[in-house]
């Protein structure tokens, strides 16, 4: 018996060993099957027909690690919409397997600078990494020309370089960029219409973030099934009358009690700026209670909880976070974290969760 366990322990000495005096090696073997992994890896063409709906950003402007900035793709028959870009939201989409090259358009709910600050990105990794022949169509309210035009110029020098180093039969001129395509909804008006393709329809709809205006949300619909997204608003009624039974209602989360804790210490430690934003702050969010009274209103199958604020470092905190929410919505509540996946297979009432991280 001793001799066995002697022997084993050689073993396992003489394995690691191998393991240092062969490191380049074995990490040269590692990282090719690794890239050939990654190569073919076909993440959007393993997903079910119906509609995809993928957290690339659960967060906002409070700095939190696991967490990009507010970013949801919805990937229907191969095509993939992007609502809202926040910051790293592109670079998970790669982590996750997504290319940026399928993105079909990209839709912004309101200006706020966190939901626009990866666009330039987006715009440059379709292009560049897709192929694209056609600038990235942009859907959002009025005014969102000028911020488009604006990348457009801020990314001209790099795409200028990009052609010249690649040549323009690899990196195609005609791609680059972004094309605003503004909509209006009129004052009293419930919603617009501002896709309709191909089975595929997006309807927005407006709600309340002021003083930010315009400012709205967005409701998918294919084969039977419906994701709605809220934007960041107050809570309205407005948002359960967009979902109105849809399957998935995913909808943007803000715990007043844990903010205001925020601000009673930065004002105990004399921070008077940021303690007057976290007061601002909490007057045109919706606590995660309020966004389960929504679901409950709009008979949502599922509520998912996103753009998350404040922070939250680790997991035990999440219950303090959800407090109530179990009262006032009897359905399944997730509290979004970046890769997940809710898959609505097309004309059944399935919602199959995953993970792509």
């Amino acid at each position: 018996m001793k001799k066995l366990g002697l022997g084993l322990l050689i073993l396992v000495l003489l394995v690691i060993g191998a393991g240092f005096l062969f490191q380049q090696q074995i990490g040269e073997r590692i990282f090719a099957r690794a890239v050939d992994n990654a190569v073919t890896r076909d993440v959007i063409g393993a997903l079910p027909d119906g509609i995809n709906v993928v957290l690339c950003g659960t967060g906002s402007p409070l700095p939190d690690p696991s967490r990009a900035g507010p970013c949801s793709a919805v990937v229907i028959d191969g095509k993939m919409f992007i609502v809202d870009i926040g910051g790293g939201a592109v670079r998970k989409l790669g982590l996750m397997g997504l290319n940026p090259g399928a993105t079909e358009a990209l839709l912004i709910t309101h200006f706020h600078s966190d939901h626009i600050d990866g666009m330039g990105e987006l715009m440059m990794q379709r292009w560049a990494g897709g192929g694209r022949d056609a600038p990235l169509p942009v859907i959002a309210p009025e005014g969102v020309e000028p911020i488009v035009d604006g990348l457009n110029a801020a990314y001209a020098a790099d795409a200028g370089y990009r052609i010249a180093h690649h040549g323009a039969a690899t990196i195609l001129p005609t791609g680059k960029g972004g094309v605003a395509r503004p909509f209006a909804i009129a004052e009293g008006q419930a919603e617009m219409v501002v896709y309709d393709q191909d089975g595929i329809r997006i309807t927005a709809f407006p709600v309340n973030h002021k003083p930010i205006a315009p400012a709205v949300g967005y409701r998918f619909d294919y084969k039977g099934r419906s994701v709605v997204f809220s934007g960041d608003t107050i809570k309205l009624p407005s948002v359960a009358e967009a979902c109105n039974g849809c399957d998935l209602l995913v909808h943007e989360a803000l715990n007043a009690e844990m903010v205001g804790t925020m601000e009673q210490a930065f004002a105990k430690a004399g921070r008077k700026r940021l303690a007057k934003i976290m007061a601002d702050i909490q007057n045109y969010h919706t606590t995660p209670v309020e966004a389960a009274e929504t679901a409950k209103a709009g008979k949502a199958k599922m509520l998912v909880l996103s753009h998350i604020v404040p922070a939250l470092p680790f997991g035990y905190l999440e219950s303090y976070y959800l407090k109530g929410v179990d009262a006032a919505y009897d359905g399944p509540v997730v509290l979004g974290k970046d890769g997940m996946l809710f898959s609505l297979p097309a004309n059944k009432d399935s919602i199959e969760p995953g993970d792509l991280l």
